[in-house]
């Protein structure tokens, strides 16, 4: 809210004649030179080379103090600097330059993220002519530059008089800049925040753009998923029944080569089947809707101990599972987790003598943590990243059989929880798989 206000009655007539003055801006070298004050090399590389590319002459400092002193032994015509600098930052400089009488009518540009309006009041405390927010568009920057210098002679004409105090957030600041030097910099600010607003608009187009196309993809991906289920699972079907019936009806009279290869289609036949039900499941985890439900975690973890043990009721294993772990989240997905964690854990212990298995939780930074603990065949920590890339395996078929999906199946399906999954484990010590459901209060 503007509270005092003193300012000429009328606005110099020369100002409209700013346009007419393209004398400046003629092709070859100019006179005078513009100094960039910028403590990034990057930065002041990019300004140096986008000026002198326009026919300017630049000079460079990398703080605020050398600058000023450079420009009263030689003033520029035009001063472009950084806010955030050592020794002396470009508020400060922008004052020493306009409290200087020999030095006050220069154009100083502020280079600035204005992600903080005291910005504004700041630049017209100091009396900076414009802001350009980084990065900046080196067009407008040009455009900015020439504005200025056109206007240079102008805009100080009849305004000496013009005082403000303006109350901004409950305090009172003085602005002593002059009338077209506030107007010059407002506009800046206003231009800026057209131009980012533009680039939003642009940004969220391409952003629509990218989740149709991500729209379409999931619907090829459902298609590509039925063409699996349907048109891959039937002959495979009759591969496996052929197989069948060539064993019970045919293998009196096969040899022992022939009886051999009937048990290979079998097997591979059986391993084909569970490849592609694991795609099956990694594929519809991705477009599937969660509905979250408490659930008691020790439960479903003894339950589905129990049937991974009627597949192999001789062999003898400990298994620990803490009581009350309780969870909130979908019943089937987690099922699926829970199957994948459970059935590893089984796997690699079975070459391990005394082999055991341990499901608990741990309390940290205000979240619950789960994990699965085994002392089985383990895993290089250096690759620990590859455990979720579906169909990357540690172990080769030989050594443990497997398809790779079920662990990026099970990341898929924590991470639509909002949670995280992650591995802990060394080759012949055991793994440990660690997963959080939901993000921490």
């Amino acid at each position: 809210m503007i509270t005092k206000t003193v300012i000429p009655t009328e606005w110099p007539t020369s100002l409209l004649k700013w346009a007419d003055m393209s004398h400046l801006f003629s092709n070859g070298e100019r006179e005078g030179y513009i100094m960039v004050v910028e403590d990034s090399k990057s930065q002041a590389m990019m300004l140096k080379s986008l000026l002198k590319k326009h026919d300017y002459k630049v000079r460079h400092f990398e703080e605020g103090s050398s600058a000023f002193k450079a420009a009263l032994a030689e003033p520029p015509i035009l001063i472009i600097s950084d806010i955030l600098m050592p020794v002396m930052d470009g508020y400060e400089l922008c004052e020493k330059v306009k409290s200087n009488k020999a030095l006050k009518d220069i154009p100083i540009i502020l280079l600035t993220t204005l992600q903080d309006s005291m910005d504004i009041i700041k630049g017209l405390q100091a009396g900076s002519d414009n802001f350009i927010t980084k990065p900046f568009d080196p067009k407008y920057l040009l455009s900015r530059i020439n504005y200025l210098l056109a206007n240079r002679e102008l805009r100080y004409q009849g305004t000496s008089d013009l005082v403000l105090e303006i109350m901004f957030n409950g305090q009172k600041y003085a602005i002593n800049s002059e009338r077209k030097q506030i107007l010059d910099l407002l506009l800046s600010v206003y231009e800026n925040a057209i131009q980012q607003n533009h680039q939003l608009m642009e940004a969220q187009a391409a952003l629509q753009r990218s989740n149709e196309h991500l729209i379409s993809m999931n619907r090829d991906l459902e298609a590509f998923s039925y063409t699996i289920s349907h048109d891959l699972r039937t002959p495979l079907n009759h591969i496996s029944m052929s197989a069948q019936l060539l064993s019970q009806h045919y293998m009196d009279k096969l040899d022992e080569a022939g009886a051999s290869y009937v048990e290979t289609i079998h097997s591979t036949t059986r391993s084909m089947a569970e490849m592609i039900n694991d795609l099956l499941q990694f594929s519809r985890t991705g477009t599937i809707n969660i509905l979250p439900q408490p659930i008691d975690l020790s439960e479903m973890c003894r339950k589905v101990m129990e049937w991974i043990h009627q597949d192999d009721p001789q062999r003898k294993i400990e298994v620990k599972i803490d009581d009350n772990m309780h969870i909130n989240a979908d019943h089937s997905l987690l099922m699926v987790v829970v199957k994948n964690l459970l059935g590893n854990a089984w796997k690699y212990t079975s070459k391990t003598k005394n082999p055991s298995i341990r499901v608990s939780s741990l309390h940290k930074d205000g979240q619950t943590i789960f994990y699965v603990k085994d002392n089985g065949a383990g895993f290089d920590p250096n690759r620990a990243l590859n455990l979720f890339t579906p169909f990357v395996r540690l172990h080769s078929q030989d050594e443990f059989i497997g398809t790779g999906v079920g662990l990026a199946t099970a990341k898929r399906i924590i991470e639509k929880h909002g949670g995280k999954i992650w591995a802990e484990g060394e080759t012949g010590k055991g793994a440990s798989f660690f997963f959080t459901i939901g993000r921490p209060r």
